[in-house]
């Protein structure tokens, strides 16, 4: 049976990768004129894995 009670830190640790998550704002995308359109480090849930 996996560990159902998460430590403090693993949480903390899931919450910044959930944070981290985000599309890069419009704003941002309007200032550049495009050159910066899709975030680099942007992970998906089926594909990307945490290892944590």
């Amino acid at each position: 049976m996996p560990n159902r009670r998460k430590s403090l830190a693993r949480k903390i640790r899931l919450i910044r990768a959930v944070k981290s998550n985000r599309r890069v704002p419009a704003w941002v995308i309007q200032r550049t004129n495009r050159a910066v359109s899709r975030h680099p480090k942007r992970r998906s849930w089926r594909r990307g894995h945490l290892h944590l």
